[in-house]
């Protein structure tokens, strides 16, 4: 039976109405999410609700050890004007984009996580959706510090994208793990901010359901990929944040899920990760 996937897109931490950037293809490997109102919110400190993980066994030990390398990416969009003459609305103007130095606006937010600090920069992995058509970039670290950042490289047909920010407020860098040796029934952990930032570093658990599976060319959109599947809870807002076995390594980057079936069956715990190894492989490609 085919399925339709839905992204685990970026969404804005503010209720209401408004735009939120996802593909828009049927059958494409990240799908609409409910539109959440933009809201400007550029310099500062973010807020970041204080979850909490409290039982003593390896699951906390492995998101302790995870958690701070874990940031919120915000894909900012300038304001755009709107236009004010009676004839030209009546006769179908579209808006006009404002100048370079119009303000920005937090658009969608993902996550994202460390995995190298070298010469005063942080260099992150987020998916290249959580990226796409950005004006420009913001991360919120753990701790709520908000700090610019910019686009190295993406990967498209991946999803995978790598940005850096110029910081000392991160000192954790999240390890990678081995993709060979995972199996069905292994436990894992998924660390970002679901929802936006007003849930930063929250963590859900769950099993690998197959350590590979093969999503098709009409699921993707693009071109057939190979992914590890989780019933781990994986939400809007989840998207380019790690996947974490117990030993407090990275072995997949969250993507996406499926939501329903064609015939509009609805669908729970099948959500997909980009493998780790994957994910060396582009950075290692984007670094030359």
């Amino acid at each position: 039976m085919k399925h339709s996937l839905i992204v685990v897109a970026a969404v804005s931490a503010i209720v209401g109405g408004g735009v939120v950037y996802s593909g828009t293809q049927p059958n494409s490997w990240f799908q609409r999410e409910p539109a959440i109102e933009k809201k400007a919110n550029v310099t500062g400190q973010a807020t970041i609700a204080k979850t909490s993980y409290k039982s003593q066994d390896t699951a906390t030990t492995a998101y302790n050890k995870v958690k701070d390398a874990v940031v919120t990416v915000q894909n900012m969009k300038r304001e755009t004007a709107q236009p004010t003459d009676g004839f030209a609305a009546l006769f179908g103007q579209k808006p006009k984009q404002n100048s370079p130095n119009a303000a920005v606006q937090t658009a969608s937010e993902g996550s994202g996580v460390v995995y190298k600090i070298d010469n005063g920069y942080v260099y992150m992995i987020t998916n290249n959706h959580v990226v796409a058509n950005s004006d420009a970039l913001q991360i919120i670290t753990a701790s709520g510090e908000k700090i610019k950042a910019t686009i190295v490289g993406t990967d498209q047909q991946k999803d995978l994208a790598l940005i850096k920010a110029k910081t000392d407020a991160i000192k954790t860098v999240a390890p990678f793990g081995d993709t060979k040796n995972i199996q069905s029934g292994q436990p894992v952990l998924a660390i970002g901010s679901p929802l936006g930032s007003q849930y930063a570093t929250s963590v859900t658990s769950g099993i690998i359901s197959a350590p590979r599976r093969d999503l098709t060319s009409q699921q993707t959109g693009g071109n057939t990929e190979q992914v590890i599947q989780t019933d781990t809870a994986i939400n809007p807002g989840n998207s380019g944040g790690p996947l974490v076995d117990l030993n407090g390594q990275v072995i997949g980057i969250n993507s996406s899920k499926v939501a329903a079936s064609d015939n509009g069956t609805s669908v729970e715990g099948m959500g997909f990760a980009i493998p780790a190894d994957v994910v060396q492989s582009f950075i290692k490609n984007t670094e030359k």
